[in-house]
């Protein structure tokens, strides 16, 4: 009788199950998990993300003149802010570049939290930065650096998380002006801090 092996699973397997993607951060670490399976990425998460999205849009009403979607995944947000009217959207993803061209049809910049944390943007001005379940994954000592740059070039920020943080402070350059949940997944609608 032939001897069955029990196979490990792979980063791959998990994007097909939500579940999974917890466990493979653990096994994998999140750089790990998005290097292996960043070309072929999609979000099992978009439809509540679309619709937080959404909520997120009639409830705070913020400008979309010219939008950043910071750790864009495969577009999911991107999709939807062009939906509801959105025309000048720029891509930040360091792992999913290739599935946010194929899915958007441009190109994505790779930059990481570390580069933001550096200034990377610098002299950039957006409307608004979304950025969908990805700032929890930021490192803490560098979550400060981040919010800071990202305030110095945005004028609002929207956090779309599945978690109860990150939760920005106010010295790191936001206010916050509201938060909703749906479906245990957490919108935070902040303001560049003197706005």
């Amino acid at each position: 009788m032939p001897r069955l092996v029990a196979r490990t699973p792979s980063p791959i397997d998990a994007v097909a199950n939500p579940a999974s993607i917890r466990g493979s951060y653990e096994r994998y670490g999140a750089d790990g998990f998005y290097e292996e399976i960043g070309k072929n990425y999609r979000n099992p998460h978009e439809p509540i993300v679309v619709r937080s999205l959404i909520d997120a849009m009639a409830r705070w009403r913020p400008d979309v003149s010219h939008v950043l979607d910071l750790a864009a995944g495969s577009g999911e947000v991107t999709l939807a802010l062009k939906n509801l009217g959105a025309e000048r959207i720029d891509g930040i993803d360091p792992f999913t570049a290739e599935a946010y061209a194929a899915r958007t049809g441009v190109l994505a910049e790779k930059f990481t939290f570390a580069d933001i944390a550096t200034g990377v943007l610098s002299g950039r001005r957006y409307s608004l930065i979304v950025c969908s379940f990805a700032l929890h994954l930021c490192e803490k000592s560098r979550l400060p650096a981040v919010s800071q740059q990202l305030s110095l070039g945005g004028d609002s920020l929207l956090i779309i998380t599945p978690h109860k943080r990150p939760l920005l402070q106010k010295q790191w350059g936001w206010k916050i002006m509201g938060e909703n949940v749906i479906d245990r997944v957490r919108s935070r609608y902040y303001l560049r801090n003197g706005e």
